[in-house]
């Protein structure tokens, strides 16, 4: 069978590259070509476009990227006719890819879902529109399966890939990891700042700003695959931190405590049971627009996911030094390190088990084959 993905950003690289794999377990024939990364570029070499040179944050930069994302669009549809897909499966990246799946239903390519929109956030009204253009969805959120069920629109659970991904994970050497990296012995402060150039600049800048004030700890920064080192050295300049590069989950490994930028991250960090504070802040446009359309009491997965507080959420205005540093304090020792730590296994559970990737794949090659 032939496959066509589409995913965008890091994370849909990573879950794009295992259900490739995956794909190949159920149908040796499998070919593909697809949009993504480097982790999808090493299970195969047809790559369209890395998501690199179409990754625009919020409402501004994209309609200031609007023509250039109208070509990406237009090369897209151009590729899958040329390419004459047994099955079109898009990853995330909705904004990008429900335009793609309106054209490709319409002109009667087979389409997946794997990794739900968010429309149970924000906009549910896009939900005539993957009842119309998607053949079958894949979600990942135990929450998912009863949200569109409210829509009449049957999904299938398939589980968390994030439990594959780290469970499948090389365990790196604390000791050699440290010494790699010119680390000292203290404990680590794990900084992830994102991935996209505006919210590493937005959040980085700020979480350096109390480093001074914990002098016992080593904080670290996760350099995101999708930046140069030299893009932080311009915002590190003179603070005393450390730089990992492309060993996120490495470096949350043998970290004590992180402070992480709202996103995917802050379910790896939960997974990998490091205490965290999550922050957020947006361009002053892109958030009060952002609060008008988004219905959420949370914004962190982990929350989300719990129905609850379970990790602090810094966001916009109250994400500041002063809070940012008692909240810190908060989980490095104590009742709220403990409680998020208990808290932590409940998450697991209800993220299933092993296998979403290899679920997902069956579905997909019985559905077409």
């Amino acid at each position: 069978m032939k496959y066509y993905i589409i995913a965008g950003e890091a994370s849909g690289d990573l879950h794009g590259a295992n259900l490739m794999k995956a794909l190949l377990e159920v149908d040796a024939k499998a070919e593909f070509r697809f949009w993504g990364g480097d982790l999808m570029y090493a299970v195969n070499k047809n790559l369209v476009t890395h998501y690199k040179a179409r990754s625009f944050m919020g409402f501004t930069e994209v309609i200031a990227n609007l023509k250039k994302i109208l070509g990406f669009i237009t090369h897209c549809k151009d590729d899958i006719t040329h390419y004459q897909p047994d099955a079109i499966i898009f990853i995330d990246n909705s904004g990008f890819n429900l335009r793609i799946a309106s054209w490709a239903k319409a002109n009667h390519y087979n389409t997946h879902y794997y990794i739900s929109p968010q429309i149970w956030a924000s906009r549910a009204g896009r939900i005539k529109k993957i009842k119309r253009d998607i053949d079958a969805m894949y979600v990942i959120l135990p929450f998912e399966k009863a949200f569109y069920n409210t829509y009449n629109y049957p999904v299938n659970f398939v589980g968390h890939p994030l439990i594959d991904a780290i469970s499948n994970r090389k365990i790196s050497d604390e000791a050699a990891f440290r010494h790699t990296h010119k680390l000292s012995k203290k404990p680590i402060i794990a900084l992830l700042p994102g991935s996209r150039k505006q919210e590493i600049k937005k959040m980085l800048s700020l979480m350096l700003s109390i480093v001074d004030d914990f002098k016992d700890y080593q904080f670290v920064i996760a350099g995101a695959p999708s930046q140069e080192h030299d893009f932080y050295k311009s915002i590190i300049q003179d603070v005393d931190v450390a730089f990992v590069p492309n060993q996120t989950y490495d470096l949350l490994n043998v970290a004590w405590a992180a402070l992480v930028t709202s996103g995917t991250a802050t379910l790896e960090t939960a997974l990998f049971k490091v205490p965290q504070v999550v922050c957020y802040k947006a361009n002053a446009i892109s958030y009060q627009i952002a609060k008008r359309i988004i219905t959420l009491k949370f914004i962190s997965l982990v929350n989300l996911i719990m129905d609850r507080e379970v990790v602090t959420e810094l966001i916009q205005n109250n994400f500041n030094k002063k809070q940012l540093t008692t909240e810190l304090q908060l989980i490095l020792q104590g009742k709220t390190r403990e409680q998020q730590l208990t808290d932590y296994l409940a998450l697991e559970k209800k993220l299933g088990g092993k296998g979403a990737s290899k679920n997902t794949a069956q579905l997909i090659y019985k559905a077409i084959r």
